[in-house]
């Protein structure tokens, strides 16, 4: 709310319901006193004391900006009492287990009970309708195995890689420092290092707070080059070189779009650009910080390749990928067939769902934009596989992922490792206030107010992180050994099984394609990505026109 030209600004630029309490308060707190006043004859007194909702009421009844209010004066804040109040009361007293959105809580509990070292496992039978149709299981075995003792590695990076990094089947994703604060940086990169897993940084660059805490970092670029960057925006080599030699960083991850926001640059207001966060992005304190929509450096697959080499050679041999939400289909085919031309391999891509996010995006964007992960998982997985290049690549995935199930699913659609980000928030203490934008998180995690930060003690939260991912990944481990496997990679897609109605259930190579080694090259007419294939160039994230009056022809049955 927002009366900037009134006396009254106080009680409605606040946040919360404050704003609403204060004139309500003052009206009981007027007519109890005027009530006393008349009893004991003293009118003074209570004039004295409701004079203040006279004016208030004056107030209200001459504005123009709310019409309950000049309807309704002072009473008219109940409403904006009960709004304030709303999603705390649904959350805590109306909404049920499994109804809460992004994450109800049930998955919200599992993550706190995990990272608190309590009793996760839950009592008398599932809650979920396990015949409605978006419950998904894995099948298991009859000939199950013991649970490993140690847990699986991967080993990223190709053949023209130098420093292949080894890491963990599940690690932090892409958060920023100015996103998140430093404490929760800091405590989330400590329970990385006491973990043995890696910290993504975000396109906010590397900041004091990731290196403190010590843990294996993987460095994101994104398209403002926040960290190695020239005054005028464009990418430094030295910058990059000076930091990403360092022994802290693992891996380099060129970050094309996010689930978030994808196709959409973000701005960091020039208030929240504090000397600490300027100094790490290397922008002007004060002003704001723009991300561009798209990258300076390369604007075709072709450039973005010589781009990632150039990164890996400037890093010391450091695995180089990209990170991207997929839009178009054709635009991950485009990559492939660069590789297949240039002979310039990505160490990695890590493909972010639509699901996915932690900071504030456009509505419209983060509903209604780019392809869930199981869906980008799935035609990503396709381009490498069907053009050979799948034992060269790395494939990550990252989208709302907070438990060992969604670990073995990304992984049974061809997922080599999953990054998670809001379940690692929570380890530190978020409790989904949904205040991550507006600076006033309540427990510190999403805000650069140093009273709110004093409540997330590092040292305590940093346990709870190292503790969760190890119970996490100790329940993926259980579910593939459940289904007979003695690797959590030998999951497939017919493991997966998917129910598409109350009376019919199929495994996910019955609902996804699934194209063979080399398939695209050597048969692409065989496949459903005909189109998509033939419209992709390595010469261009455009879809060739030919190819798009082709689609335009299909669709209509021409």
């Amino acid at each position: 709310m927002k009366h900037n030209d009134s006396i009254f600004a106080a009680f409605n630029g606040g946040n919360g319901p404050i704003r609403a309490v204060l004139p309500l308060v003052a009206f009981i707190g007027a007519v109890v006193c005027l009530v006393g006043a008349v009893w004991d004859q003293d009118w003074l007194w209570g004039l004295v004391i409701c004079l203040p909702v006279l004016v208030v009421a004056l107030h209200d009844v001459s504005q123009r900006d709310y019409a309950v209010l000049r309807n309704y004066p002072v009473l008219g804040w109940a409403r904006y009492l009960f709004q304030d109040l709303r999603p705390y009361l649904r959350s805590y007293i109306v909404e049920g287990d499994l109804e809460g959105r992004p994450f109800n809580q049930d998955q919200r509990r599992l993550v706190y009970e995990r990272a608190r070292g309590e009793e996760d496992n839950h009592p008398f039978g599932t809650e979920l309708d396990v015949y409605a149709h978006e419950y998904k299981w894995i099948s298991h075995s009859i000939a199950a195995l013991e649970v490993p003792d140690v847990a699986p590695r991967i080993i990223i990076g190709g053949p023209q890689c130098t420093q292949p990094y080894s890491a963990s089947i599940l690690n932090i994703s892409a958060m920023s420092f100015g996103a998140l604060s430093a404490r929760a940086i800091e405590a989330l990169n400590t329970g990385a290092k006491m973990g043995n897993f890696a910290h993504d940084t975000g396109e906010g660059s590397i900041s004091p707070y990731h290196r403190n805490g010590g843990g294996d970092l993987i460095w994101e670029i994104g398209s403002g080059y926040f960290g190695c960057r020239t005054q005028d925006g464009n990418f430094d080599e030295d910058l990059f070189a000076k930091a990403a030699c360092t022994d802290q960083v693992k891996m380099i991850e060129i970050k094309l779009s996010q689930g978030a926001k994808p196709g959409h640059g973000g701005v960091l207001p020039g208030a929240k650009v504090t000397p600490e966060i300027a100094q790490t992005r290397k922008i002007p304190e004060g002003k704001d910080c723009i991300s561009p929509a798209s990258h300076k450096a390369f604007s075709t697959p072709r450039e973005m390749l010589h781009f990632a080499a150039r990164l890996r050679d400037l890093s010391g041999g450091k695995p180089v990928g990209i990170k991207l939400c997929v839009g178009h289909p054709h635009e991950p085919f485009a990559i492939a067939k660069a590789m297949l031309e240039t002979g310039i391999y990505l160490d990695f891509i890590v493909v972010d769902g639509a699901e996915g996010g932690t900071g504030a995006a456009p509505i419209e964007l983060s509903n209604h934009v780019g392809l869930p992960l199981y869906d980008g998982l799935v035609i990503v997985r396709n381009a490498l596989v069907g053009t050979g290049l799948k034992k060269h690549v790395r494939l990550g995935a990252s989208g709302m992922v907070h438990s060992g199930t969604g670990v073995a699913h990304a992984i049974a659609l061809g997922a080599d490792w999953v990054n998670a980000a809001r379940a690692f928030m929570f380890s530190i203490g978020c409790i989904q206030s949904m205040n991550c934008h507006k600076g006033t998180c309540p427990t510190g995690v999403a805000t650069q107010d140093p009273r709110r930060q004093r409540g997330l003690v590092v040292a305590d939260k940093a346990k709870q992180v190292e503790r969760f991912h190890r119970k996490t990944v100790h329940a993926a481990l259980q579910i593939s050994s459940s289904a007979g496997l003695h690797s959590i990679h030998d999951l497939e897609p017919h493991h997966l099984f998917h129910r598409i109605s109350p009376t019919e259930a199929r495994t996910a190579d019955q609902i996804y394609p699934f194209v063979a080694e080399n398939q695209l090259v050597e048969a692409p007419e065989d496949t459903p990505y005909d189109l998509w294939w033939k419209a992709a160039s390595a010469d261009s994230f455009n879809i060739a026109k030919h190819v798009g009056d082709q689609h335009k022809a299909k669709s209509l049955g021409i």
